[in-house]
């Protein structure tokens, strides 16, 4: 009995002086900002881009320089809205390549999923799955990868293989 008396006092002892020896320390940094949070993410992505060039690389063809302006608008709901207007003969090799456009204009938008580490965007259109099989270079179940370089954001498409399909620069506005 002695021993269970002596024992549970040691025990007692312990777990008041661990207590003890642990503080309270108050957060310094608000929930959901470090350094791989969505919040950071769509900050940093975030704004009114303007485009600056816009390439394709259809497999098996020439590369394609598109000519024509565009505005991507990127909230901080996490909705990418992207509109381009191409010149005729942009048109014309942009459908070869299975880009469908109407009036010689491509837009897409919906909300997006931020990977930080992976830098890449993904679509979440409404009433359709996140995965699929992609339908073409700009399909919006493929994912675009991104860059940023001060204010400039390069945003990438890529195959099956890694390799690039679409290549857009866009400068902040």
């Amino acid at each position: 009995m002695r021993y269970a008396r002596a024992l549970l006092s040691v025990s007692l002892a312990l777990a008041v002086m661990s207590t003890a020896a642990c503080t309270y320390k108050p957060r310094t940094d608000p929930p959901n900002t470090g350094p791989g949070s969505t919040k950071v993410a769509r900050q940093y992505l975030e704004g009114r881009w303007t485009l600056v060039s816009f390439a394709l690389y259809p497999p098996n063809a020439s590369p394609i320089q598109v000519k024509g302006t565009g505005t991507l608008v990127y909230d901080d709901f996490g909705n990418l809205t992207m509109d381009l207007s191409v010149d005729e003969a942009s048109v014309a090799l942009m459908q070869k390549a299975g880009i469908p456009l109407e009036k010689g204009r491509l837009s897409s938008s919906g909300r997006t999923i931020v990977d930080m580490q992976g830098r890449s965007l993904t679509y979440v259109l409404e009433g359709q799955p996140a995965v699929g099989a992609p339908s073409g270079p700009l399909a919006l179940n493929r994912p675009r990868y991104w860059e940023r370089d001060g204010n400039t954001l390069t945003l990438t498409t890529k195959d099956d293989k890694g390799q690039p399909l679409s290549v857009g620069k866009w400068q902040k506005q």
